[in-house]
């Protein structure tokens, strides 16, 4: 009979290190997104409808691939509403998602009002040299009106000379300053928006909102949610892209006039405006 053989050759211990941990072991995002939408008894296309998301992204999404989405502010965006429309909380997914990509970026200070420069009217002075020639010429008259009546003859009464009536002068009266009344910065940074940039400013008047704004070069000027009665203004030199969670909750103006929308509560829009009149063409 030979050697009972080794009792660790039979079976080879198990590192520790190789124990999965509770951050790996959790469902992917696009998983998570997957059933929910299959437990809430809908279909990617009815998915799409509601939250305007593209099919080819929803399944891309759930698939766990968020380069369709066109960056990570409008995959977290993405995220957002198709967790809400499938009943599940969004949160947990997207500081899922901002560990997984880097985390969130710092949001950039939205860009300052302009305000329209207060002009001072220059006061005018009074005209000092009109009023002194003018005396003069009074008293040269007065003078010269005597000197002729006494070169008459001795013996004859001299009626008394009567002066000539004292020139009457334009009396100098200084210009009122004009007071410039200058509007409160808040309406009036918007109606004097610069013609060479584009100002947009958004208001929360009816419910809050998840918003996004971008400048033309793709820099994130904002992403975040706008409570109810809050305001935010952008401005860049040529385009501000925006993206509105709940559109019918949102005042638009751009370039200081209102745009008027028919924007449904709930209803999520996709926007872009460049210089001028934003309702032009």
């Amino acid at each position: 009979m030979g050697n009972p053989p080794d009792g660790n050759s039979s079976e080879e211990a198990l590192p520790e290190d190789n124990r999965t941990s509770p951050e790996d072991a959790r469902p992917s995002i696009g998983r998570v997104l997957q059933q929910a939408r299959i437990g809430a008894d809908l279909t990617v296309d009815e998915v799409s409808a509601a939250t305007r998301v593209r099919i080819p992204i929803v399944h891309a999404m759930e698939e766990d691939d968020f380069s369709r989405c066109g960056g990570d502010v409008y995959a977290r965006g993405h995220i957002r509403m198709i967790a809400r429309k499938v009943g599940i909380d969004p949160e947990p997914l997207i500081e899922q998602f901002d560990a997984e990509h880097g985390g969130r970026p710092e949001p950039t200070p939205a860009a300052p009002l302009f305000e329209a420069e207060r002009i001072r009217p220059e006061r005018r002075r009074p005209n000092w040299t009109a009023a002194m020639v003018a005396a003069i010429v009074a008293v040269v008259g007065f003078a010269g009106f005597t000197m002729f009546n006494g070169s008459g003859d001795a013996g004859k009464s001299k009626p008394v000379a009567e002066g000539p009536k004292p020139t009457q002068t334009n009396k100098v009266t200084p210009t009122p300053t004009k007071t410039v009344v200058t509007p409160d910065p808040s309406e009036s940074a918007i109606a004097a928006a610069p013609r060479d940039k584009v100002t947009v400013k958004l208001s929360a008047t009816d419910d809050k909102s998840w918003i996004s704004a971008k400048a033309h070069n793709g820099k994130l000027l904002f992403d975040g949610l706008l409570e109810k009665g809050a305001s935010k203004t952008f401005q860049d030199d040529e385009q501000i892209d925006l993206i509105l969670g709940n559109a019918g909750a949102i005042d638009l103006f751009v370039n200081g006039k209102k745009v008027q929308d028919e924007f449904e509560s709930g209803q999520v829009e996709r926007l872009s405006y460049t210089q001028g009149d934003p309702e032009a063409g």
